[in-house]
């Protein structure tokens, strides 16, 4: 199975970091949240429900795609919104063999996710602003793209099933 670097991503309440971390596991890889890289000013804009700027993003996908290069003998999995493909962009320049896995569900589910999550400094108010900004994986952009429902083995078994059988080019796939 693959061991290319892998970010688990899509807008908030999607399941990036449970399912990122069942992946890491399953795959014996590194994983780590890309919310724990951010600067202090970026969470506290965002727990003041404030959306982040690109400016404010730049040096925080810089940290993510450091992560994502280091040298691991299993790999990399990190859960990390990446919604823009100018952030997947400025990801794969530092890491050019990354894999995108986007997490998609119904926005009334990643509401209700949200408002069910204790302690964390994303709001529920900032999901709108998210699921604006989210541009889907392209076509030549190496990854999957896959709902978030059926419970996290089941989305990890089909993860891994797409991991096993990618060749070495580029291919997009998706269950939906």
């Amino acid at each position: 199975m693959s061991h290319h670097p892998i970010v688990v991503m899509g807008v908030s309440g999607a399941g990036k970091s449970a399912v990122g971390e069942a992946l890491a596991a399953r795959l014996g890889a590194t994983f780590t949240d890309a919310d724990s890289l951010h600067p202090p000013a970026n969470v506290e804009k965002m727990t003041a429900g404030i959306p982040l700027t690109d400016e404010d993003r730049w040096p925080w996908l810089h940290l993510v795609g450091a992560e994502l290069a280091a040298t691991r003998q299993n790999g990399a999995v990190v859960a990390c919104s990446a919604l823009k493909r100018v952030y997947r962009d400025a990801i794969r320049a530092t890491e050019p063999s990354t894999r995108f896995i986007l997490l998609i569900a119904d926005p009334a589910v990643l509401r209700e996710r949200l408002t069910k999550r204790p302690g964390h400094f994303m709001p529920a108010s900032l999901l709108a602003s998210q699921l604006e900004t989210l541009e889907p994986l392209e076509k030549d952009e190496a990854g999957l793209c896959l709902t978030s429902e059926g419970g996290i083995g089941s989305i990890v078994d089909r993860i891994c099933a797409h991991l096993a059988s990618e060749g070495t080019g580029a291919r997009h796939y998706a269950d939906r």
